[in-house]
């Protein structure tokens, strides 16, 4: 089997228009992949919420995420007043393309024969594959912060620095997670990554890293019950609140397509890659030709399929909660996991591989209860309302140029308009009796 297995010293043969058709084929996957769910989101939502969902357009409704994007793309794009307009255009771009690169270094397959070249299905890899993909999609946020900037609007503006504070703290924790992977498997590459899970997943040995990757992803695609860059209750829409036409497509669009590429690293990293699962691994020819293909694509769909759960099942967090489950539970418990993992295997070094399995998956096991009882901690609603002092200073609303809502314990101060409405009510309240002793005589 582990001829099936492409290294670093495969990459860099192929010849020109090998390179450009897979290319092709990884952006037609995206966008197929796109459209297919946002279909099978708005159905599998309408099942779970006793609704029919789309079904007009096409067989069953089959066409109605083309039919949507047709019309995006047919509207008035719509550009307001006062944006800066180089920004304004090129945020959409920005947001898009960091999203389709960092497929480039994802395997989708084995090594396998294309018109009698031997080719590994994988457009490229390096040695430091996975932090490619790590600066590829942290570049993908400026176009969220650029698109709030450069729309001249508060809301828009709120968006951006949400998604811009929201990528700083899981990107950290989602880093943290990876660590403990590249102490196992002894390299950054994700050909190699996939190579080295052939006898054991990294999701059993490395449970709390394949936890915290999930939440982080979550948080990292602005998804639901972490959508708060878009939180339509508090800032209308977001970050593309003045977006319109395609250029509000772009975005939708990237953010479907990190949502693949996220779910394809977490394959990547910890359930196999394009391996096959267990009993289907045992026949060698599971794990040869294109049949990992299927594999490959199956494991991506079931975390499609859990971003649509999530969204159709929990409640948006409060931003608070958000960012202090980012910051005094992920990261703290991703350290905490990284020291043991180090230490576990330089303890069970001497030592057979089948105890340090064992003893590695017994410590995972409790370091995810620790973090699922630190997450329940911060979450969990008080049992008594707590009484919140009030500010020190008095509270302006608007003094640094924008009108903002006032904080918990903060009280905003009585203005001239808002006296003269309190004193007008209480006059007609004491007027109301009199008023009724003359209409009765």
């Amino acid at each position: 089997m582990s001829g099936h297995f492409p290294t670093l010293s495969d990459f860099g043969y192929d010849t020109w228009w090998l390179i450009l058709v897979k290319c092709i084929a990884i952006f037609a996957f995206l966008v197929l992949t796109t459209l297919a769910a946002i279909l099978i989101e708005r159905k599998v939502m309408a099942r779970m919420q006793q609704r029919l969902g789309p079904n007009r357009v096409g067989p069953h409704g089959m066409l109605q995420s083309l039919a949507d994007g047709i019309k995006l793309a047919l509207k008035e794009g719509i550009t307001p007043f006062g944006v800066d307009k180089v920004v304004y255009l090129l945020a959409p771009i920005i947001a898009v393309v960091p999203a389709i690169m960092a497929f480039a270094v994802i395997p989708i397959g084995p090594m396998v024969s294309v018109a009698g070249h031997r080719t590994p299905l994988q457009l490229t890899d390096l040695p430091v594959g996975v932090l490619y993909i790590l600066a590829i999609t942290s570049i993908g946020v400026y176009g969220i912060v650029l698109a709030g900037w450069s729309s001249g609007s508060t809301y828009p503006l709120l968006g951006g620095l949400r998604s811009t504070a929201q990528v700083i703290s899981y990107e950290i924790a989602m880093g943290l997670s990876f660590a403990a992977v590249f102490l196992n498997s002894a390299t950054m590459s994700t050909s190699e990554i996939v190579a080295a899970q052939s006898k054991h997943w990294y999701v059993l040995l490395l449970l709390p890293s394949f936890v915290i990757y999930a939440i982080a992803m979550v948080g990292e695609t602005n998804r639901a019950p972490f959508d708060l860059p878009e939180a339509e209750g508090e800032l209308v829409g977001g970050f593309h609140t003045e977006y319109s036409s395609l250029k509000f497509a772009m975005f939708m669009l990237a953010e479907y397509i990190n949502m693949v590429t996220v779910s394809a690293l977490a394959t990547t990293l910890f359930l196999g890659g394009w391996q096959a699962p267990w009993p289907i691994s045992i026949a060698d020819a599971a794990n040869s030709g294109w049949w990992p293909v299927l594999w490959f694509v199956a494991k991506v769909w079931i975390f499609l399929f859990v971003f649509i759960w999530l969204r159709t099942t929990l409640p948006r967090l409060r931003y608070d909660q958000f960012m202090a489950m980012g910051w005094k539970v992920l990261i703290p418990v991703a350290l905490g996991w990284v020291l043991v993992v180090a230490v576990l295997r330089e303890v069970t070094r001497d030592y057979s591989q089948w105890i340090g399995v064992t003893v590695l998956a017994a410590a995972g096991i409790a370091v995810c209860a620790l973090l699922f009882v630190g997450i329940w901690r911060l979450i969990r609603l008080p049992s008594t309302p707590q009484a919140t002092e009030p500010a020190a200073d008095p509270f302006d609303p608007i003094a640094g140029g924008f009108p903002v809502p006032p904080l918990p314990g903060q009280v905003l101060p009585d203005s001239p308009a808002r006296e003269q409405v309190s004193s007008n009510i209480i006059r007609a309240q004491l007027a109301a009796p009199a008023a009724k002793e003359n209409s009765d005589a």
